[in-house]
């Protein structure tokens, strides 16, 4: 777009990125999409802090990167299609729902992108294509070997391992299950309007479609494949629902993967932070999970306590996320 007024600098492979050019196409917000590339790297990274995507440069030149917080501040400038239900259980629900999918849906994405041969070969091939474009067949074949050599190392980032693995593919079979449930006669995750959750989700769940493994497993699931397809460039398709039109197949999700799971996890690395531990193990779901200590987990999950500790008059979300299992970590004054 010649007149964009944002520059988003992403990868089609980023569930990050993608998860925000979802965000300022339902925005409307004028931007150019401009995948990272060797040519336009060093433009990159004379804005980029951190060497991360996605990076959004703002008209006034600044830039802003990590995806939460930029639509965090889009929204405080961009009040069209608000991203926050005016129910306060639904809202709140919409970010613990973004939470978990930055934190926790990314290791199913993660750990399937470079567990098996097949799909390590599918992601380095279109991976050297984004990011090499104008290199010769033999230049990107060796681009993608490359990448495939320094990437499965970092499966331990996300906490792929032999011991991990079952749980980890588990937890997304039984996300697609549910979300395939909660999905039925609905566009998104609250109704006929996309929510900071949907935005969380979408993002991880777009990149298990580019892998052979993932994409075959979420084909089984027509209502999660349709929402992820509407989630490209989303528009309104009526109101939000009401709590108790969503409660019978949203509570489950809730209290399966975030309750039983992300929270579980989320609080032992918090408590591994704090003892300041290079690594910690905690049972999930009858399953002993051990992983390295993760920083930035520990940071937002401290935001989402804190976003709810701010609340007033919030006996009727306490009953909600009491239902799912949510309510007691929260509630804890230190980890």
């Amino acid at each position: 777009m010649a007149d964009a007024q944002y520059v988003i600098y992403g990868s089609e492979y980023s569930p990050f990125s993608v998860k925000v050019r979802s965000y300022f196409r339902y925005k409307e917000i004028p931007h150019e999409w401009r995948p990272r590339t060797k040519e336009n790297f060093a433009e990159f990274q004379a804005l980029a802090k951190l060497p991360l995507i996605p990076l959004v440069k703002c008209p006034d030149g600044t830039a802003l990167q990590d995806s939460t917080p930029i639509i965090e501040k889009m929204e405080a400038q961009f009040h069209e299609r608000s991203l926050s239900p005016e129910d306060m259980r639904l809202n709140f629900f919409s970010a613990l729902i973004e939470e978990y999918g930055d934190e926790w849906v990314n290791k199913p994405m993660f750990h399937y992108r470079w567990w098996r041969d097949e799909d390590q070969i599918a992601v380095a091939e279109g991976l050297a294509h984004s990011i090499a474009p104008n290199a010769s067949s033999d230049e990107q074949a060796q681009f993608a070997k490359d990448l495939r050599k320094r990437m499965v190392p970092r499966l331990s980032f996300v906490g792929s391992s032999e011991q991990n693995k079952q749980t980890i593919e588990t937890s997304l079979d039984d996300l697609l299950a549910l979300l395939e449930a909660h999905l039925a006669g609905r566009d998104y995750l609250f109704g006929g309007r996309p929510c900071l959750g949907d935005f969380g989700l979408f993002g991880q769940l777009y990149g298990c479609t580019q892998q052979p493994t993932t994409a075959r497993i979420i084909n089984q699931h027509p209502n999660v494949l349709s929402w992820i397809n509407r989630m490209q460039d989303p528009s309104p398709t009526g109101e939000w629902e009401s709590y108790d039109a969503l409660a019978s197949t949203l509570l489950p999700l809730l209290k399966n993967q975030i309750g039983n799971l992300y929270f579980p996890w989320a609080h032992a690395n918090a408590v591994a932070l704090q003892k300041e531990e290079a690594t910690f193990s905690v049972m999930l779901k009858g399953a002993e999970f051990t992983q390295d200590t993760m920083k930035y987990t520990g940071r937002s999950l401290q935001k989402l306590r804190q976003k709810f500790s701010e609340l007033s008059d919030r006996g009727a979300l306490e009953d909600a996320l009491l239902a799912c299992g949510c309510l007691e970590p929260l509630l804890r004054e230190s980890w």
